[in-house]
């Protein structure tokens, strides 16, 4: 995309005139109940995503990067706009059809595209979603009905089987913010809170941010990073780890393990959880209340 030719806007096509940090948030989510997350369809059974961790080990549940940051996404473009339409029709934003504009919150955060005229690219990735537990996937007998609100004799269900991942599963899952504002924190901080009880693909859904009393006095297992110099232990789970408490141990030990210095802010916990719901707020106030 050509960058408006104003002294604002140089060759990044950011603009300038507002200071900008890196945000991250790591965060470990549980499954409250059993969980869809589709990969595939095979012969009468649908498939949830799982990844190979190698030879002669066990697959393991996946809670897709992508697939939540669609589901973030969606969040923003269904937001309810107070006494009007949704933000999505506010800014003529969806999906397939993106702004791609600087001014959109969604787009210039997420990113967009308009094929064959516009690329806006956006400077939020997702990572993790490898579950601790090696717990394989549970299949169930479901039966497709009839979407007719009156059921002919003729018209039977069609049963079928899909997979679960099992309750009680928990997903390391990371957010991070490449040069983004305050305000455009905002926007990532209410889609992934509001993203959390959409999680999932059919019925049911949602997750939940674990809480464990021997971390974070109690409070979420969820780090949120605000800098410029990269001065923390970034708090990530090896994939290769089965053990719950030895996870949660990695996760709570590597975010103890900051440098001092300047631009480098850390929080975690409940204190993390209420800059999040803040954020939240700001975005509300500023995008869905007029």
């Amino acid at each position: 995309m050509s960058p408006k030719a104003t002294k604002d806007v140089v060759s990044t096509g950011i603009e300038t005139n507002a200071e900008r940090w890196h945000f991250d948030i790591y965060a470990i989510l549980e499954g409250a109940q059993e969980l869809y997350f589709g990969d595939e369809v095979q012969i009468n059974v649908n498939l949830v995503e799982v990844v190979k961790m190698g030879k002669n080990k066990p697959d393991k549940c996946y809670l897709s990067p992508t697939k939540r940051r669609g589901v973030e996404r969606r969040s923003l473009i269904w937001a309810p706009v107070k006494g009007k339409k949704l933000l999505g029709d506010k800014l003529n934003c969806g999906i397939p059809d993106t702004c791609a504009s600087l001014d959109c919150p969604i787009c210039s955060v997420y990113g967009g595209l308009q094929a064959g005229t516009k690329t806006l690219i956006g400077r939020l990735v997702h990572g993790g979603g490898v579950a601790i537990q090696e717990l394989d996937p549970v299949e169930k007998q479901r039966a497709m009905h009839p979407s007719l609100i009156h059921k002919e004799k003729e018209d039977n269900p069609m049963p079928f089987k899909r997979q679960y991942n099992e309750p009680g599963l928990l997903y390391p899952v990371y957010n991070h913010c490449l040069s983004i504002t305050d305000n455009e924190f905002s926007t990532v901080a209410y889609a992934f809170l509001d993203s959390l009880a959409r999680i999932g693909a059919g019925n049911p859904k949602g997750v939940r941010i674990y809480e464990d009393e021997r971390y974070f006095k109690g409070g979420p297992l969820l780090v949120v990073d605000r800098y410029l110099a990269p001065l923390g232990k970034r708090p990530t789970i090896s994939p290769s780890l089965s053990e719950v408490d030895a996870a949660l141990k990695q996760f709570a030990d590597a975010a103890g393990q900051v440098t001092k210095g300047e631009n480098f802010n850390r929080r975690t916990g409940k204190e993390a959880l209420t800059f999040l719901q803040e954020q939240s707020t700001l975005f509300v106030m500023k995008h869905l209340e007029g």
